[in-house]
């Protein structure tokens, strides 16, 4: 996810993602993404295996951030909202 001029990016496992986005959006959760205004999907990934997840998250997150942008770019390079 990330905010609406692209500055910030955030990234995070859900069960929920529908659920998570709107907590987002409504920023009722307190922490970075309501400090950074982080409330546009721009890439998701779907997991079977909660394991599976979480590993793709740590290599994400352990990735620099060019390596983050170009993985969204991969899918989304205008990083347009997603919406499902």
């Amino acid at each position: 996810m990330t905010n609406k001029r692209n500055t910030v990016l955030y990234t995070g496992v859900t069960s929920n993602l529908f659920r998570r986005i709107e907590e987002h959006k409504s920023k009722i959760i307190k922490g970075f993404t309501q400090k950074y205004n982080v409330d546009k999907l721009v890439f998701a990934e779907c997991f079977e295996n909660i394991n599976y997840a979480l590993m793709a998250e740590k290599k994400i997150k352990a990735g620099s951030r060019q390596k983050k942008i170009d993985l969204i770019k991969s899918i989304n390079p205008e990083f347009k909202e997603l919406t499902f």
